[in-house]
């Protein structure tokens, strides 16, 4: 059933227009693919630093975050690293990849597919007027970015064929690799033609924006060493998806870096030692939070605080019921209230949260 459409503004931040938090603006920068060079890597450390709170924030969108960004220069900044290609386009590019095609697994190789995408939405005036929250994917058949959520995904059937999703179902409409990132500009065009006040495809009403639900499949990469056609790559993923400068820099001493849409950094090319090398590499596995108090006036609590982390359990902190930053795969839903928590619906008192999860 059609979400209802949207009637207020769309308020999705970006970098000419940040979002007023608790603990000063918030850019996003949107990283197509989740794609970042060595060089924009050390680029987005010194504008945390520089601008920021210190911090790289990484979004479930493969995207990064700057919070408290109080000082000015951070558009400039980014400009000259090539992460601000449009201004006009900025907080359009979103845009997912399957972050491992090409190191293990899939049955496309999906690399270049977004930043080809990238091109043609920055080259495409009308398609600046697109909602924040539009997305696209391209999944290389595994099924991990095709459960995200996307508004339009390419989903790969086999080395050079695909299938067209919407909203997360399957129209069975056949796209070849090759014309993948044309067929999605030209449905991202459409949309606009027929949205009215939606703001995501699932919001339209009409039927022919509809497919056949695709199974949602475990989609999360475990932090580890990956083999990788005789090498090897690295899976790092940081406490709370949060890296500081430093971490950041480390992390660049590798070459090009992927963000994921499950807070994690692939590091494509590394050498067996890496993470002994970085000194980091994210043992809470499972345990998400919101940025909860003091960053965010609406949380109830200082969630990242009071976090209970348990090895193998997929549980998401949030302040309140926005929920913000949850993760799309099943999970155990934790919501702050006065004097303790909401698990998946049971109220437990804060003294005694350590034993109910």
């Amino acid at each position: 059933m059609p979400t209802p459409a949207r009637v207020r503004a769309d308020a999705c931040p970006g970098v000419f227009a940040p979002h007023d938090a608790a603990d000063g603006p918030l850019a996003r920068v949107r990283l197509p693919g989740g794609a970042v060079s060595a060089a924009q890597l050390r680029a987005l450390a010194d504008c945390a630093e520089a601008c920021g709170d210190g911090d790289l924030h990484l979004t479930s969108r493969g995207n990064v975050q700057l919070r408290g960004v109080t000082r000015p220069g951070l558009a400039a900044r980014l400009t000259d690293a090539g992460l601000l290609p449009s201004p006009s386009h900025e907080r359009v590019r979103n845009v997912l990849a399957s972050p491992l095609s090409g190191v293990r697994g899939g049955l496309a190789d999906v690399r270049g597919l977004a930043r080809d995408l990238d091109a043609v939405l920055c080259a495409t005036p009308e398609l600046a007027s697109l909602p924040g929250r539009f997305l696209f994917a391209f999944d290389d058949g595994r099924g991990d970015v095709a459960g995200e959520g996307a508004d339009v995904c390419w989903r790969a059937t086999g080395s050079s064929e695909g299938t067209l999703l919407l909203a997360g179902g399957d129209t069975g409409r056949p796209v070849t690799r090759a014309d993948a990132v044309a067929v999605l500009a030209e449905v991202a065009l459409e949309f606009l033609r027929v949205r009215g006040s939606a703001w995501r495809v699932a919001e339209l009403d009409d039927p022919a924006w509809r497919g056949t639900p695709v199974p949602r499949l475990p989609a999360d990469i475990p932090a580890g060493l990956i083999e990788s056609g005789g090498g090897f790559a690295a899976v790092v993923k940081p406490r709370f998806g949060q890296l500081s400068a430093a971490q950041a820099r480390a992390l660049a001493g590798f070459g090009p870096a992927l963000v994921t849409p499950w807070k994690s950094v692939v590091l494509p090319d590394v050498p067996a030692d890496v993470f002994e090398r970085l000194g980091f590499g994210g043992a809470e596995l499972g345990t998400s939070a919101c940025i909860g108090r003091p960053g965010c006036a609406k949380s109830r609590a200082d969630v990242r605080a009071d976090a209970v982390f348990r090895p193998g359990l997929r549980v998401h902190f949030s302040g309140c019921e926005r929920r913000c930053g949850k993760p799309s795969q099943s999970h155990v839903d934790v919501v702050a209230e006065a004097g303790g928590y909401r698990i998946d619906g049971r109220w437990v008192p804060l003294d005694e949260m350590e034993g109910k999860l």
